[in-house]
Protein backbone atom coordinates (compact mmCIF):
# COMPACT_ATOMS: atom_id res chain seq x y z
CA UNK A 1 0.00 0.00 0.00
CA UNK A 2 0.79 3.63 -0.55
CA UNK A 3 2.50 5.25 1.93
CA UNK A 4 2.46 9.08 2.56
CA UNK A 5 4.97 11.50 4.67
CA UNK A 6 4.31 11.48 8.31
CA UNK A 7 1.82 14.19 9.41
CA UNK A 8 3.69 17.18 10.66
CA UNK A 9 1.85 16.89 14.58
CA UNK A 10 2.64 20.95 15.03
CA UNK A 11 0.63 22.10 11.53
CA UNK A 12 -2.46 19.48 12.68
CA UNK A 13 -2.39 21.52 15.95
CA UNK A 14 -2.77 24.88 14.47
CA UNK A 15 -5.11 23.88 12.03
CA UNK A 16 -7.83 26.44 13.47
CA UNK A 17 -5.44 29.13 13.37
CA UNK A 18 -4.59 28.10 9.32
CA UNK A 19 -8.00 27.97 8.50
CA UNK A 20 -8.74 31.28 9.83
CA UNK A 21 -5.61 32.84 8.20
CA UNK A 22 -7.00 31.41 4.59
CA UNK A 23 -10.70 32.75 5.31
CA UNK A 24 -8.58 36.16 6.03
CA UNK A 25 -7.00 35.75 2.20
CA UNK A 26 -10.22 34.19 0.29
CA UNK A 27 -14.03 34.84 0.56
CA UNK A 28 -16.14 32.15 2.82
CA UNK A 29 -17.25 30.46 -0.10
CA UNK A 30 -13.46 29.96 -1.45
CA UNK A 31 -12.43 28.00 1.06
CA UNK A 32 -13.54 24.53 2.59
CA UNK A 33 -13.09 23.75 6.07
CA UNK A 34 -15.86 21.22 6.96
CA UNK A 35 -14.59 17.40 7.09
CA UNK A 36 -17.80 16.24 5.32
CA UNK A 37 -17.21 19.11 2.21
CA UNK A 38 -13.49 17.82 2.39
CA UNK A 39 -14.46 14.28 1.60
CA UNK A 40 -14.73 15.74 -2.45
CA UNK A 41 -11.43 16.36 -2.44
CA UNK A 42 -10.02 13.46 -0.69
CA UNK A 43 -8.59 11.67 -3.89
CA UNK A 44 -7.96 12.16 -7.22
CA UNK A 45 -8.95 9.13 -10.37
CA UNK A 46 -7.08 6.83 -8.47
CA UNK A 47 -9.52 6.13 -5.33
CA UNK A 48 -7.89 3.49 -3.69
CA UNK A 49 -5.78 6.11 -2.06
CA UNK A 50 -7.91 8.20 0.44
CA UNK A 51 -6.24 11.21 2.65
CA UNK A 52 -8.49 13.96 4.27
CA UNK A 53 -6.82 17.16 3.64
CA UNK A 54 -6.44 19.79 6.51
CA UNK A 55 -8.64 22.39 4.06
CA UNK A 56 -9.35 23.31 0.72
CA UNK A 57 -8.91 26.40 -1.01
CA UNK A 58 -10.68 27.72 -4.40
CA UNK A 59 -8.71 30.92 -5.60
CA UNK A 60 -10.76 32.93 -8.13
CA UNK A 61 -7.57 35.05 -9.43
CA UNK A 62 -3.49 34.26 -9.63
CA UNK A 63 -3.32 37.31 -7.05
CA UNK A 64 -5.41 34.97 -4.82
CA UNK A 65 -3.34 32.38 -5.68
CA UNK A 66 -0.06 34.14 -4.90
CA UNK A 67 -1.65 35.03 -1.66
CA UNK A 68 -2.59 31.33 -0.57
CA UNK A 69 0.97 30.23 -1.37
CA UNK A 70 3.02 33.45 0.07
CA UNK A 71 1.17 32.41 3.13
CA UNK A 72 2.07 29.07 2.80
CA UNK A 73 5.53 29.23 2.53
CA UNK A 74 5.82 31.82 5.52
CA UNK A 75 3.71 29.24 7.68
CA UNK A 76 5.32 25.93 6.02
CA UNK A 77 2.09 24.86 5.42
CA UNK A 78 2.44 21.99 2.51
CA UNK A 79 0.20 22.41 -0.69
CA UNK A 80 -0.98 20.03 -2.83
CA UNK A 81 -2.18 21.84 -6.81
CA UNK A 82 -5.05 20.05 -7.91
CA UNK A 83 -6.89 20.66 -11.52
CA UNK A 84 -10.13 18.37 -11.94
CA UNK A 85 -9.11 15.70 -9.86
CA UNK A 86 -8.59 13.26 -13.19
CA UNK A 87 -4.87 11.98 -12.57
CA UNK A 88 -4.57 8.49 -12.72
CA UNK A 89 -1.17 8.19 -10.52
CA UNK A 90 -2.33 9.46 -7.05
CA UNK A 91 -0.68 13.01 -8.30
CA UNK A 92 -3.60 15.05 -6.69
CA UNK A 93 -3.36 12.94 -3.27
CA UNK A 94 -4.00 15.27 -0.55
CA UNK A 95 -1.48 15.13 2.84
CA UNK A 96 -3.03 15.63 5.75
CA UNK A 97 -1.30 18.30 7.20
CA UNK A 98 -1.76 20.39 3.71
CA UNK A 99 -4.47 22.45 2.07
CA UNK A 100 -5.74 21.51 -1.09
CA UNK A 101 -5.23 24.24 -3.89
CA UNK A 102 -8.36 23.83 -6.36
CA UNK A 103 -8.18 25.62 -9.60
CA UNK A 104 -11.74 25.03 -10.87
CA UNK A 105 -13.14 28.57 -10.47
CA UNK A 106 -9.88 29.44 -13.05
CA UNK A 107 -12.02 28.81 -15.91
CA UNK A 108 -12.16 31.46 -18.55
CA UNK A 109 -10.80 31.02 -21.72
CA UNK A 110 -8.19 35.10 -22.08
CA UNK A 111 -8.13 35.04 -25.55
CA UNK A 112 -8.64 33.87 -28.82
CA UNK A 113 -5.60 34.93 -31.56
CA UNK A 114 -6.48 33.10 -34.53
CA UNK A 115 -3.86 35.13 -36.95
CA UNK A 116 -1.10 33.92 -34.05
CA UNK A 117 -3.17 30.41 -34.06
CA UNK A 118 -3.39 30.72 -30.24
CA UNK A 119 -5.35 30.66 -27.40
CA UNK A 120 -4.66 31.84 -23.96
CA UNK A 121 -6.87 29.85 -21.15
CA UNK A 122 -6.71 29.83 -17.38
CA UNK A 123 -5.80 26.35 -15.67
CA UNK A 124 -9.74 25.25 -14.77
CA UNK A 125 -10.35 25.22 -18.67
CA UNK A 126 -11.10 21.56 -19.96
CA UNK A 127 -9.20 20.32 -23.00
CA UNK A 128 -12.34 19.67 -24.67
CA UNK A 129 -13.43 23.18 -24.38
CA UNK A 130 -10.74 25.09 -25.82
CA UNK A 131 -11.27 22.60 -28.95
CA UNK A 132 -15.29 23.45 -28.78
CA UNK A 133 -14.02 27.65 -28.18
CA UNK A 134 -12.58 27.51 -31.37
CA UNK A 135 -14.10 24.63 -33.72
CA UNK A 136 -16.70 27.78 -35.13
CA UNK A 137 -13.53 28.86 -37.06
CA UNK A 138 -12.54 25.39 -38.12
CA UNK A 139 -9.48 25.20 -35.62
CA UNK A 140 -8.92 22.54 -32.96
CA UNK A 141 -6.36 21.53 -30.18
CA UNK A 142 -4.43 18.71 -30.77
CA UNK A 143 -3.94 16.74 -27.33
CA UNK A 144 -6.94 14.76 -26.62
CA UNK A 145 -6.90 12.72 -23.55
CA UNK A 146 -9.50 10.40 -23.24
CA UNK A 147 -10.74 11.92 -20.15
CA UNK A 148 -10.65 15.40 -22.15
CA UNK A 149 -14.84 15.99 -21.36
CA UNK A 150 -13.61 16.89 -17.78
CA UNK A 151 -9.56 17.23 -17.60
CA UNK A 152 -8.40 20.68 -17.61
CA UNK A 153 -5.34 22.74 -19.47
CA UNK A 154 -3.09 22.97 -15.83
CA UNK A 155 -3.31 19.70 -15.07
CA UNK A 156 -3.12 18.70 -18.65
CA UNK A 157 0.46 20.71 -18.53
CA UNK A 158 1.32 19.38 -15.15
CA UNK A 159 1.42 15.71 -16.54
CA UNK A 160 2.15 16.08 -20.07
CA UNK A 161 -0.92 14.86 -21.07
CA UNK A 162 -1.45 13.12 -24.28
CA UNK A 163 -4.00 11.07 -25.97
CA UNK A 164 -4.93 9.40 -29.14
CA UNK A 165 -3.82 11.71 -31.66
CA UNK A 166 -0.06 12.30 -30.25
CA UNK A 167 1.53 10.08 -32.56
CA UNK A 168 1.25 12.68 -35.28
CA UNK A 169 0.61 15.52 -33.20
CA UNK A 170 2.61 15.86 -30.24
CA UNK A 171 2.28 15.48 -26.30
CA UNK A 172 0.95 18.76 -24.48
CA UNK A 173 5.17 19.86 -24.06
CA UNK A 174 4.40 20.07 -28.09
CA UNK A 175 1.58 22.21 -28.51
CA UNK A 176 2.07 25.03 -25.22
CA UNK A 177 3.85 28.23 -25.95
CA UNK A 178 3.81 30.12 -22.63
CA UNK A 179 2.86 29.83 -19.14
CA UNK A 180 2.07 31.72 -15.81
CA UNK A 181 2.98 30.28 -12.41
CA UNK A 182 3.65 31.14 -8.99
CA UNK A 183 5.97 29.66 -6.85
CA UNK A 184 5.61 28.46 -3.46
CA UNK A 185 6.72 32.48 -2.06
CA UNK A 186 4.09 34.11 -3.96
CA UNK A 187 6.10 35.07 -6.89
CA UNK A 188 4.59 35.20 -10.57
CA UNK A 189 6.14 34.17 -13.08
CA UNK A 190 5.50 34.62 -16.99
CA UNK A 191 7.44 32.51 -19.34
CA UNK A 192 7.34 32.42 -23.16
CA UNK A 193 4.39 33.60 -25.29
CA UNK A 194 2.53 33.86 -28.15
CA UNK A 195 5.95 33.19 -30.39
CA UNK A 196 6.67 30.15 -31.45
CA UNK A 197 9.61 29.67 -29.30
CA UNK A 198 11.43 31.69 -26.80
CA UNK A 199 14.75 32.34 -26.51
CA UNK A 200 16.81 31.01 -23.21
CA UNK A 201 16.44 28.19 -21.08
CA UNK A 202 14.07 26.03 -21.69
CA UNK A 203 11.83 26.99 -19.25
CA UNK A 204 8.54 25.55 -20.68
CA UNK A 205 10.10 22.09 -21.23
CA UNK A 206 11.43 21.78 -17.54
CA UNK A 207 7.82 22.92 -16.17
CA UNK A 208 5.69 20.87 -18.46
CA UNK A 209 5.76 17.41 -16.86
CA UNK A 210 6.69 18.74 -13.32
CA UNK A 211 3.03 17.31 -11.77
CA UNK A 212 2.92 20.75 -9.45
CA UNK A 213 6.00 20.48 -7.83
CA UNK A 214 7.78 23.14 -8.96
CA UNK A 215 4.66 25.81 -8.99
CA UNK A 216 1.04 26.72 -9.41
CA UNK A 217 0.37 27.36 -12.76
CA UNK A 218 -2.58 30.12 -13.42
CA UNK A 219 -2.48 30.54 -17.15
CA UNK A 220 -1.33 28.58 -20.45
CA UNK A 221 -1.01 29.54 -23.60
CA UNK A 222 -1.72 26.87 -26.07
CA UNK A 223 -0.86 26.52 -29.90
CA UNK A 224 -4.60 25.81 -31.81
CA UNK A 225 -4.42 24.02 -35.55
CA UNK A 226 -6.53 23.96 -38.37
CA UNK A 227 -8.70 20.84 -38.75
CA UNK A 228 -7.74 19.02 -41.82
CA UNK A 229 -9.85 18.87 -44.62
CA UNK A 230 -10.41 15.39 -44.78
CA UNK A 231 -9.95 12.65 -41.95
CA UNK A 232 -10.65 8.78 -42.20
CA UNK A 233 -10.30 5.81 -39.99
CA UNK A 234 -9.91 2.18 -40.61
CA UNK A 235 -11.13 -0.51 -37.51
CA UNK A 236 -8.75 -3.72 -38.27
CA UNK A 237 -9.18 -7.15 -36.49
CA UNK A 238 -6.60 -9.24 -35.63
CA UNK A 239 -6.43 -12.93 -35.04
CA UNK A 240 -3.72 -12.02 -31.97
CA UNK A 241 -2.28 -8.97 -30.38
CA UNK A 242 1.18 -10.24 -31.84
CA UNK A 243 0.11 -9.55 -35.52
CA UNK A 244 -1.97 -6.18 -34.46
CA UNK A 245 1.34 -4.89 -33.23
CA UNK A 246 3.42 -6.50 -36.13
CA UNK A 247 0.82 -4.15 -38.16
CA UNK A 248 1.97 -1.40 -36.38
CA UNK A 249 5.50 -1.51 -37.10
CA UNK A 250 4.83 -2.20 -40.69
CA UNK A 251 2.56 1.00 -41.01
CA UNK A 252 5.42 2.94 -39.04
CA UNK A 253 8.65 1.08 -40.84
CA UNK A 254 6.61 2.40 -44.22
CA UNK A 255 7.14 6.05 -43.59
CA UNK A 256 2.73 6.79 -42.61
CA UNK A 257 2.20 8.82 -39.71
CA UNK A 258 -1.26 8.34 -38.53
CA UNK A 259 -3.09 11.25 -37.10
CA UNK A 260 -3.74 8.11 -34.59
CA UNK A 261 -3.03 4.36 -34.22
CA UNK A 262 -4.72 2.65 -30.92
CA UNK A 263 -5.11 -0.62 -30.00
CA UNK A 264 -7.27 -2.76 -27.84
CA UNK A 265 -7.48 -6.59 -26.74
CA UNK A 266 -10.29 -9.03 -26.73
CA UNK A 267 -11.28 -8.18 -22.76
CA UNK A 268 -11.37 -4.67 -24.11
CA UNK A 269 -13.32 -4.65 -27.12
CA UNK A 270 -15.99 -6.87 -25.60
CA UNK A 271 -16.38 -4.25 -22.72
CA UNK A 272 -16.20 -1.70 -24.81
CA UNK A 273 -18.71 -2.44 -27.42
CA UNK A 274 -21.17 -3.77 -24.75
CA UNK A 275 -21.37 0.10 -23.16
CA UNK A 276 -21.11 1.99 -26.41
CA UNK A 277 -22.87 -0.46 -29.12
CA UNK A 278 -20.78 1.17 -32.37
CA UNK A 279 -19.81 -2.19 -34.01
CA UNK A 280 -16.45 -2.96 -32.86
CA UNK A 281 -16.05 -7.06 -33.79
CA UNK A 282 -16.17 -9.41 -31.40
CA UNK A 283 -14.32 -12.51 -32.80
CA UNK A 284 -11.52 -10.91 -32.92
CA UNK A 285 -8.30 -11.19 -30.49
CA UNK A 286 -7.08 -7.57 -31.32
CA UNK A 287 -8.53 -4.60 -32.36
CA UNK A 288 -6.23 -1.35 -34.30
CA UNK A 289 -7.79 2.22 -35.31
CA UNK A 290 -5.82 3.62 -37.66
CA UNK A 291 -6.99 7.58 -38.37
CA UNK A 292 -5.56 8.87 -41.62
CA UNK A 293 -5.86 12.84 -41.92
CA UNK A 294 -4.75 15.75 -44.56
CA UNK A 295 -5.41 16.43 -48.14
CA UNK A 296 -8.37 13.81 -49.54
CA UNK A 297 -5.91 12.82 -52.09
CA UNK A 298 -3.20 11.65 -49.57
CA UNK A 299 -5.86 10.10 -47.56
CA UNK A 300 -7.04 8.42 -50.25
CA UNK A 301 -3.51 6.57 -50.85
CA UNK A 302 -2.75 6.32 -47.35
CA UNK A 303 -5.91 4.05 -46.86
CA UNK A 304 -5.11 1.92 -49.63
CA UNK A 305 -1.50 1.24 -48.36
CA UNK A 306 -2.71 0.86 -44.75
CA UNK A 307 -5.39 -1.93 -46.05
CA UNK A 308 -2.36 -3.70 -47.85
CA UNK A 309 -0.34 -3.85 -44.75
CA UNK A 310 -3.51 -4.91 -42.77
CA UNK A 311 -4.16 -7.65 -45.25
CA UNK A 312 -0.36 -8.90 -45.32
CA UNK A 313 -0.63 -9.49 -41.22
CA UNK A 314 -3.59 -11.33 -41.46
CA UNK A 315 -6.37 -8.76 -41.06
CA UNK A 316 -9.63 -10.57 -40.06
CA UNK A 317 -12.01 -7.54 -40.46
CA UNK A 318 -11.78 -4.66 -42.23
CA UNK A 319 -13.91 -1.76 -42.10
CA UNK A 320 -13.28 1.53 -43.51
CA UNK A 321 -15.45 5.30 -42.38
CA UNK A 322 -17.52 6.59 -44.90
CA UNK A 323 -18.66 9.55 -43.26
CA UNK A 324 -17.43 11.80 -39.98
CA UNK A 325 -20.47 9.87 -37.84
CA UNK A 326 -18.81 6.98 -38.52
CA UNK A 327 -15.55 7.87 -37.99
CA UNK A 328 -16.38 9.54 -34.49
CA UNK A 329 -18.24 6.31 -33.61
CA UNK A 330 -14.56 4.45 -34.07
CA UNK A 331 -12.88 6.59 -31.76
CA UNK A 332 -16.26 6.50 -29.26
CA UNK A 333 -15.45 3.11 -28.33
CA UNK A 334 -11.88 3.78 -27.71
CA UNK A 335 -12.72 7.00 -25.43
CA UNK A 336 -14.77 5.36 -23.63
CA UNK A 337 -12.76 2.30 -22.91
CA UNK A 338 -11.32 3.14 -18.97
CA UNK A 339 -15.24 3.16 -17.70
CA UNK A 340 -16.36 0.23 -19.77
CA UNK A 341 -13.50 -1.54 -17.43
CA UNK A 342 -15.84 -1.05 -14.79
CA UNK A 343 -18.76 -3.69 -16.55
CA UNK A 344 -16.68 -6.04 -16.42
CA UNK A 345 -14.71 -6.01 -13.18
CA UNK A 346 -15.85 -3.87 -9.87
CA UNK A 347 -12.42 -2.17 -9.47
CA UNK A 348 -9.23 -1.93 -11.98
CA UNK A 349 -5.88 0.06 -11.71
CA UNK A 350 -5.16 1.95 -15.13
CA UNK A 351 -1.67 1.72 -15.62
CA UNK A 352 1.00 3.56 -18.34
CA UNK A 353 4.20 2.93 -19.18
CA UNK A 354 6.20 3.33 -22.91
CA UNK A 355 8.04 1.10 -24.30
CA UNK A 356 9.87 0.96 -27.73
CA UNK A 357 7.54 -0.58 -31.16
CA UNK A 358 9.76 -3.47 -31.55
CA UNK A 359 9.55 -5.00 -27.88
CA UNK A 360 5.20 -4.57 -28.44
CA UNK A 361 4.66 -8.41 -28.94
CA UNK A 362 7.31 -9.42 -26.25
CA UNK A 363 5.31 -7.04 -23.46
CA UNK A 364 1.97 -8.22 -24.33
CA UNK A 365 3.09 -11.87 -23.84
CA UNK A 366 4.90 -11.32 -20.87
CA UNK A 367 2.05 -9.56 -19.71
CA UNK A 368 -0.54 -12.16 -20.11
CA UNK A 369 1.68 -14.66 -18.10
CA UNK A 370 1.79 -11.78 -15.17
CA UNK A 371 -1.87 -11.87 -15.50
CA UNK A 372 -1.80 -15.86 -14.79
CA UNK A 373 0.73 -15.55 -12.20
CA UNK A 374 -1.21 -13.19 -10.35
CA UNK A 375 -4.55 -14.79 -10.85
CA UNK A 376 -6.21 -11.37 -11.88
CA UNK A 377 -8.00 -10.31 -15.16
CA UNK A 378 -6.04 -7.99 -17.86
CA UNK A 379 -7.58 -5.76 -20.60
CA UNK A 380 -5.64 -3.54 -22.52
CA UNK A 381 -5.84 -0.67 -24.43
CA UNK A 382 -2.92 1.88 -25.67
CA UNK A 383 -1.56 4.45 -27.92
CA UNK A 384 0.18 1.78 -29.86
CA UNK A 385 1.82 4.08 -32.63
CA UNK A 386 4.37 5.48 -29.83
CA UNK A 387 4.15 2.11 -27.62
CA UNK A 388 2.26 4.23 -24.66
CA UNK A 389 0.71 1.15 -23.14
CA UNK A 390 -2.30 1.50 -20.78
CA UNK A 391 -3.13 -2.23 -18.82
CA UNK A 392 -6.02 -2.23 -16.96
CA UNK A 393 -6.02 -4.14 -13.87
CA UNK A 394 -8.94 -5.83 -12.97
CA UNK A 395 -9.64 -6.89 -9.11
CA UNK A 396 -11.77 -6.50 -6.55
CA UNK A 397 -10.59 -4.26 -3.71
CA UNK A 398 -13.63 -6.36 -1.09
CA UNK A 399 -11.73 -9.37 -1.88
CA UNK A 400 -8.43 -9.39 0.83
CA UNK A 401 -5.07 -8.93 -0.23
CA UNK A 402 -6.27 -8.11 -3.70
CA UNK A 403 -5.61 -4.68 -3.75
CA UNK A 404 -1.88 -5.52 -2.67
CA UNK A 405 -1.62 -8.05 -5.84
CA UNK A 406 -2.92 -5.62 -8.51
CA UNK A 407 -0.39 -3.27 -6.90
CA UNK A 408 2.33 -5.92 -7.49
CA UNK A 409 0.86 -6.47 -10.82
CA UNK A 410 1.37 -2.90 -11.69
CA UNK A 411 4.64 -2.89 -10.68
CA UNK A 412 6.28 -5.93 -12.65
CA UNK A 413 4.70 -4.21 -15.82
CA UNK A 414 6.05 -0.96 -15.79
CA UNK A 415 10.04 -2.85 -14.20
CA UNK A 416 9.37 -5.01 -17.96
CA UNK A 417 9.05 -1.64 -19.45
CA UNK A 418 12.25 -0.37 -18.32
CA UNK A 419 13.90 -3.83 -18.90
CA UNK A 420 12.71 -3.49 -22.89
CA UNK A 421 14.59 -0.08 -23.13
CA UNK A 422 11.12 1.62 -22.41
CA UNK A 423 9.91 4.21 -19.48
CA UNK A 424 7.87 4.08 -16.45
CA UNK A 425 5.41 6.89 -17.59
CA UNK A 426 3.96 8.29 -20.85
CA UNK A 427 1.66 10.76 -19.86
CA UNK A 428 0.10 9.77 -16.27
CA UNK A 429 3.06 11.26 -14.57
CA UNK A 430 4.56 9.58 -11.58
CA UNK A 431 2.54 10.43 -8.63
CA UNK A 432 2.69 8.42 -5.89
CA UNK A 433 1.97 5.43 -8.17
CA UNK A 434 5.03 4.74 -9.60
CA UNK A 435 7.11 7.08 -7.01
CA UNK A 436 8.84 4.00 -5.11
CA UNK A 437 9.77 2.56 -8.56
CA UNK A 438 11.64 5.54 -9.44
CA UNK A 439 15.16 4.04 -9.03
CA UNK A 440 14.54 1.31 -11.25
CA UNK A 441 14.89 3.76 -14.24
CA UNK A 442 16.88 6.49 -12.50
CA UNK A 443 20.17 5.71 -10.83
CA UNK A 444 21.17 8.09 -7.40
CA UNK A 445 22.98 10.35 -9.27
CA UNK A 446 20.42 11.07 -11.93
CA UNK A 447 17.39 10.88 -8.62
CA UNK A 448 19.40 13.66 -6.68
CA UNK A 449 19.95 16.00 -9.80
CA UNK A 450 15.81 15.95 -10.35
CA UNK A 451 15.66 16.96 -6.79
CA UNK A 452 18.05 19.96 -6.34
CA UNK A 453 16.01 21.60 -9.22
CA UNK A 454 12.98 20.83 -6.84
CA UNK A 455 14.94 22.65 -3.99
CA UNK A 456 15.89 25.58 -6.44
CA UNK A 457 11.95 26.08 -6.76
CA UNK A 458 10.70 24.90 -2.91
CA UNK A 459 13.51 24.80 -0.31
CA UNK A 460 11.46 23.42 1.83
CA UNK A 461 9.06 20.91 -0.02
CA UNK A 462 6.02 22.24 0.34
CA UNK A 463 4.79 22.02 -3.07
CA UNK A 464 3.00 18.42 -3.71
CA UNK A 465 5.04 16.36 -0.85
CA UNK A 466 5.25 12.74 -1.37
CA UNK A 467 5.16 12.78 -5.02
CA UNK A 468 8.17 11.27 -7.32
CA UNK A 469 10.62 11.09 -5.13
CA UNK A 470 11.02 7.59 -3.19
CA UNK A 471 10.18 8.35 -0.14
CA UNK A 472 13.08 6.25 1.57
CA UNK A 473 15.58 8.51 0.39
CA UNK A 474 14.78 11.39 1.61
CA UNK A 475 16.99 11.36 4.67
CA UNK A 476 19.73 12.87 2.51
CA UNK A 477 17.93 14.14 -0.57
CA UNK A 478 19.56 17.67 -1.28
CA UNK A 479 22.58 17.17 1.48
CA UNK A 480 19.99 17.55 3.85
CA UNK A 481 19.59 15.36 7.56
CA UNK A 482 16.93 15.76 9.97
CA UNK A 483 18.00 16.84 13.70
CA UNK A 484 15.56 16.49 16.08
CA UNK A 485 16.68 18.40 19.71
CA UNK A 486 19.46 19.22 18.64
CA UNK A 487 20.82 15.20 18.45
CA UNK A 488 21.92 13.96 15.11
CA UNK A 489 20.37 10.57 14.42
CA UNK A 490 22.32 6.96 15.13
CA UNK A 491 25.36 9.34 15.76
CA UNK A 492 27.81 6.30 15.95
CA UNK A 493 27.25 5.63 11.95
CA UNK A 494 29.38 6.67 10.01
CA UNK A 495 28.36 9.97 8.03
CA UNK A 496 29.00 10.74 4.11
Amino acid sequence: MVQMPVPDSGILARRDDIVRALYALLPESCVIADAVARRAYECDAVSAYRQLPLAVVLPRTTAEVSAVLKYCHEAGVPVVPRGAGTSLSGGALPVADGIVLGLGKLNKILDIDFPNRAVVAQPGVTNLGISNAVAHAGFYYAPDPSSQIACTIGGNVGENSGGVHCLKYGLTTNNILGLELVLIDGTILRLGGKALDAGGYDWLGLLTGSEGLLGVITEVTVRILRRPATARALLLGFPSSETAGDCVGQIIAAGIIPGGMEMMDRPAIHATEAFVNVGYPLDVEALLIVELDGPQVEVDHLIERVSAIADRCSAMTKRISTSEAERMAFWAGRKAAFPAAGRISPDYLCMDGTIPRRALSQVLTRMTELSQHYGLGLANVFHAGDGNLHPLILFDANKPGELDKAEAFGGDILKLCVEVGGVLTGEHGVGVEKRDLMPVMFSEIDLDQQRRVKDAFDPHGLLNPGKVFPLLSRCAEGGKMHVAGGALPHPDLPRF
